[in-house]
């Protein structure tokens, strides 16, 4: 499918300032291919550290028609709008974007290729990857990570979108400069484009998810550590994620992912996020079942301070430190260094 050298425009109409943007911010941050450009009608003629907080400089558009002409190769979408579908009106965007030889990679949950994939246009050298398509079905899980003899990290969180997968790989890049037996298991869109494999976890029916997620652990169960992207949050009413992780992964680790100065969920703010201690113990004692599974000890809090000035947020990290008594950082502010200690010292 894609492979490095591919230079790639990132899809991000009316949201390269928003937080449906979380694909494209993903894909900006972690992707080795050249990024010729992002493509926002409402943004155009901006770059995108001018429209957004990213600190990148890739120039932003306004039509398919200009990333063709910057020589983009591939048009990752990079939004991801309520319900994970296709909007109506991308789709005269994507069509000319395979009528002008461009391969799409598509994060969402829509089919493309059974419903566009007849415009592609050079089928030798063109493609659309479903990424949210899942390849195998797998087995029902069985428990079997829960006997290697190895450090399993799970990221968990307090709510969606909180950074769970950029937590999984600063610390995963930072680990594996002192451990190289190191692996990151991806299991969302994000992780899979940028990594180039992994599972599609919320594409599985409920019954196959923790065997997915099974199956993906033991397909590294060499390495010394084992890095696995959190989803979802035990916290939302509407997220099965994280027991179908604990359960396929056997975590051994768990990171907790917060966003400072949240009290409730973002989407249903009915829902008020309980003392983070608490909400620390709920999540390992949800783990080992009374003993009867894996004990999953939570070895540390990434803390996203984005919204605060730095002196605040140093002040939020060392306020959480006392709370907890566990170490806490900012991984894409400050660094990964004090996680990944925690990591190799547990």
């Amino acid at each position: 499918m894609l492979n490095k050298n591919q230079k790639i425009a990132v899809y991000m109409e009316a949201n390269l300032d928003s937080d449906y943007g979380k694909m494209g911010y993903g894909v900006m941050r972690y992707i080795k291919n050249p990024v010729v450009c992002v493509v926002d009608s409402t943004n155009a003629g901006k770059r995108v550290n001018d429209a957004c907080s990213l600190p990148y400089d890739y120039p932003v558009v306004g039509s398919i028609v200009e990333a063709h002409d910057l020589g983009a190769e591939v048009l990752v979408l990079g939004t991801a709008p309520s319900g994970g579908r296709v909007p109506d009106d991308w789709y005269p965007q994507l069509e000319q974007a395979l009528k002008f030889g461009m391969s799409i990679v598509n994060g969402l949950h829509d089919r493309l290729n059974e419903q566009i994939g007849d415009k592609i246009s050079n089928p030798d050298n063109q493609w659309i990857w479903d990424v949210r398509q899942p390849a195998f079905t797998p087995a029902i899980a069985s428990a079997r990570a829960a006997e290697l003899n190895n450090k399993r990290v799970l990221m968990v969180g307090t709510d969606m979108a909180v950074g769970k997968m950029t937590v999984g790989l600063e610390v995963y890049k930072w680990v594996t400069e002192k451990n190289p037996s190191s692996t990151f298991v991806a299991t969302g869109q994000i992780g899979i484009t940028v990594t180039g494999q992994g599972i599609p976890l919320d594409a599985f029916k409920l019954d196959h998810a923790c065997g997915a997620v099974e199956t993906a652990v033991m397909g590294v169960a060499n390495s010394d550590i084992i890095f696995i992207e959190g989803q979802g949050s035990l916290l939302h009413p509407g997220s099965s994620a994280t027991l179908s992780l604990l359960r396929g992964s056997c975590a051994n680790r768990l990171i907790m992912c917060h966003r400072a100065g949240m009290t409730r969920l973002r989407k249903p703010e009915a829902v008020k996020v309980p003392p983070i201690k608490a909400f620390i113990q709920l999540n390992e004692e949800l783990a080992r079942v009374c003993g009867s599974l894996t004990t999953a000890n939570t070895i540390g809090v990434a803390l996203n301070t984005s919204k605060l000035d730095q002196e605040t947020a140093q002040h939020e990290i060392a306020k959480l430190e006392d709370e907890t008594g566990l170490p806490v950082d900012d991984v894409v502010r400050f660094g990964a260094g004090k996680l990944g200690q925690a990591v190799l010292d547990s």
